[in-house]
């Protein structure tokens, strides 16, 4: 029982002292500043526990903003590469817009060159038969279209309507082997009959004497229609002379022609009307 008194004593005496010097320590602290130093290098020693304890946290932070960034990446990836397909779509919309309107202007324009009425058409098939050479227009018998009618595209003369239905027309291209076609020499005024030779890129011009090539056709002369046979009014352009051969054993010479027209490659046509001149009338 001494000793328990005694040890009671003792840890009220040390109890006493600490309690004093914290006090102490506190107002010397307070009033002079001596323990900033001190907490200055115990926080230096504290810091690594700190930064140890805290780095789990911060690494699932870490983890949780990566994630939602790489997720709003893919995300913003994906909606750029569907809007950059988008407009490459309107592009290539705009860029079809962009011919298709210069091929009508085109097409439009070479109408304004002639008196004669016009209407355009368009191609709904080809005829693959390698010994005929026609297309299917979209105009028949409720148009006004008629047999024998002339048709040409932007830059010359297609070739005229063989058989009429009542929505639809079949047209004989000139490059048919049954088409004929009166022309003439523009540079000279030579006339003659260019022939479809049943390719697409060749016309035949016939009755050519050896003897009259040197004056009167030779290649790159423009070739267009003469107006003979009142089927084609006078001047629209046929093809361009490409080759001249004499041919000794024959009396005619070989000369070929490259039809003007877009032929097989048109997607519309303009079928002619011829307008009637009107006629003069004289005052007495």
């Amino acid at each position: 029982m001494k000793f328990s008194i005694i040890d009671g004593r003792a840890l009220t005496l040390k109890m006493i002292m600490f309690v004093l010097l914290s006090i102490t320590l506190i107002i010397s602290d307070t009033k002079f500043g001596y323990l900033v130093t001190v907490r200055t290098y115990l926080l230096g020693i504290v810091y690594p526990l700190q930064y140890l304890v805290d780095m789990p946290i911060r690494t699932g932070q870490w983890l949780s903003k990566s994630a939602i960034s790489r997720n709003q990446l893919l995300s913003e990836n994906d909606r750029l590469h569907k809007e950059n397909l988008q407009l490459q779509f309107e592009l290539q919309k705009f860029e079809h817009v962009k011919y298709e309107n210069k091929r009508l202007r085109d097409l439009l324009s070479s109408s304004e060159e002639v008196r004669e009425r016009v209407q355009v058409a368009e191609v709904l098939a080809v005829d693959l038969d390698q010994s005929k050479r026609n297309i299917l227009i979209n105009k028949g018998k409720n148009s006004g279209v008629f047999i024998n009618q002339p048709v040409i595209d932007a830059k010359g003369v297609i070739g005229q309507v063989t058989q009429v239905g009542l929505f639809s027309s079949v047209v004989m291209l000139i490059t048919d082997p049954a088409h004929e076609l009166p022309v003439q020499v523009v540079r000279t005024g030579l006339r003659t009959i260019a022939k479809g030779m049943g390719t697409i890129n060749r016309l035949s011009l016939l009755y050519l004497s050896n003897t009259g090539l040197n004056t009167g056709i030779k290649v790159g002369d423009l070739i267009v229609t003469s107006g003979i046979g009142q089927k084609f009014p006078k001047g629209y352009p046929v093809g361009t002379v490409i080759e001249v051969t004499p041919d000794i054993g024959k009396p005619y010479a070989q000369v070929h022609s490259l039809p003007r027209a877009a032929l097989e490659r048109n997607r519309e046509v303009l079928l002619v009307w011829e307008i009637p001149p009107t006629p003069t009338i004289i005052n007495n």
